[in-house]
């Protein structure tokens, strides 16, 4: 069946009214918490996963997936009535919706950030169904050292970009292999890292290291540079945009999509970049030059329209390939091993109702939010007012008990706190979360490959490199890695 039928069958999976419950629930909660700084999507999925064991797991999934595009809206609302971006891609938004905000446009400010993530969202969902089909009849003919291979790309890729510093992304990638590796190991029947703990033979629970890397030790960091003030919000009205701001924003919410979505699908790739990337393009491009820094309208729409195509990119190689780019895509990878499976080419096989219903949810969601976030900008903005003692307290006690349902067991409790204890330190140093997560996640998987293809080459590590698709990847990790190096060596030279 090609890819229409079968995004056909998803909408018929994503409209049942259960689904539709779900994927409401999903973008309502994901608003919420990209409207709350400190709260991304990542952790609201990663609080999630303790309690989603008997709900099915298409359903789980849809309601994720709308987190995941809810989050990337509602850090825009606070971004241009606050100027304080709920998530780090909102940041360019704050530049110039802030001021368009100052300045008495905070409407027609929200109207071209919603719209176009609307416009931006549907397009780069449409280009999911199209390039997620292509990439898995490509991950077919993969062999163990072309995974292997992925997973290096994606460790060092990731190590690379997600952090300011390459040896402190090493590090934090570090501590998610070691993570990774404590249990009994599947080849040989011994144990590794366990401490005699016998709950630690069969490793560490990824939901309580999801949980406690992001969420608790989020919360903890963020508690412990809390402010007492409580923010003014701009009054807005009603959104709406004239006739020049249409003619102003249509062209930067396409060029948006174009930059965001093959940036986003890239390991790495976030969605910072193409944010930063799709501002720096409309302030070369707009015809009202004098307007950036005061408030140009382009500078609001191409960034947000960049911001929710980068959205839909990261699923990409999640599904076909099972690669995590941003740490979103590591937490709803662990959800995916949650349920027993495994994203890549077989899950499209064994698992299209839950595959397709997904993506198909995607365009649903699109337009709820659209709905949801037009006439209530200003409603969501004043959920700052909660107390935020009250709101981060509450994250770790729904964190602990979460984590305690899944085993019932103490032993739980202690990981999830000390690994609570390491994500806030982590954050002090500046250590990156994300490469540990995806350390966790995809080290086991890796391993596992190297073995397979040193087994099939009788020990020899060339055999490494004797795939042109390894090769390829093997390369691209190596510039990943020693581009900072070069690029740092020239500037001081300069």
């Amino acid at each position: 069946m090609d890819s229409f039928g079968l995004l056909m069958d998803g909408f018929a999976t994503a409209l049942t009214p259960q689904n539709l419950l779900y994927a409401l629930l999903g973008v309502t909660l994901g608003t919420l918490v990209g409207v709350l700084p400190g709260i991304g999507p990542a952790m609201t999925v990663a609080l999630l996963l303790p309690i989603t064991f008997t709900v099915p797991p298409a359903s789980a999934f849809i309601m994720f997936a709308g987190i995941y595009y809810g989050g990337m809206y509602g850090g825009s609302t606070t971004s241009i009535l606050l100027n304080t971006p709920g998530e780090s891609s909102s940041m360019i938004t704050a530049l110039e919706g802030n001021k368009m905000a100052r300045r008495g446009r905070a409407a027609q400010a929200l109207a071209t950030a919603a719209i176009g993530s609307f416009v931006a969202g549907t397009i780069a969902t449409a280009l999911l169904v199209v390039a997620a089909p292509a990439v898995v009849d490509l991950a077919i003919s993969f062999g163990p050292e072309d995974y292997f291979a992925l997973a290096v790309l994606a460790f060092t890729m990731c190590s690379a970009v997600l952090s300011r510093s390459l040896v402190r992304g090493l590090a934090s990638l570090g501590l998610g292999l070691a993570i990774g590796l404590v249990g009994i190991d599947q080849q040989t029947g011994q144990a590794r890292l366990t401490l005699g703990i016998p709950q630690l033979l069969d490793g560490i629970d990824v939901v309580i290291i999801a949980v406690g890397l992001f969420a608790v030790g989020e919360a903890l960091y963020v508690a412990s540079r809390l402010g007492h003030s409580t923010p003014d919000v701009v009054p807005v009205g009603r959104a709406w945009m004239g006739r020049a701001d249409w003619s102003r924003s249509w062209r930067p919410w396409l060029r948006g999509t174009a930059l965001g979505f093959p940036i986003g699908a890239l390991p790495g790739g976030g969605a910072e970049i193409p944010t930063f990337l799709s501002y720096a393009v409309e302030k070369r491009l707009t015809r009202h030059k004098d307007e950036f820094g005061k408030g140009a309208i382009e500078g609001v729409a191409g960034p947000e329209a960049a911001n929710n195509a980068s959205a839909a990119g990261t699923l990409v190689p999640l599904l076909s390939l099972g690669l995590p780019t941003s740490a979103t895509a590591a937490i709803m990878l662990a959800a995916f091993q949650q349920y027993g499976l495994q994203p890549g080419p077989q899950l499209f096989d064994h698992n299209p109702a839950l595959v397709w219903g997904m993506v198909a949810s995607l365009f649903v969601g699109n337009l709820m939010l659209l709905i949801l976030n037009l006439p209530l900008a200003s409603t969501w903005a004043r959920l700052l007012r909660i107390p935020r003692p009250y709101l981060y307290a509450g994250i770790v006690l729904f964190a602990a008990l979460g984590c305690y349902a899944v085993n019932n067991s103490w032993v739980d409790l202690v990981i999830l706190f000390a690994l609570g204890l390491l994500g806030f330190a982590m954050r002090r140093f500046g250590l990156p979360i994300a490469p540990a997560v995806i350390g966790v996640i995809l080290g086991p998987m890796a391993e596992i490959q190297l073995r397979r293809a040193l087994a099939i080459g009788g020990g020899d590590v060339t055999v490494l490199v004797t795939s042109p698709i390894a090769a390829a990847l093997l390369g691209l990790s190596a510039v990943a890695l020693l581009a900072p190096l070069a690029r740092r060596r020239f500037s001081s030279r300069a």
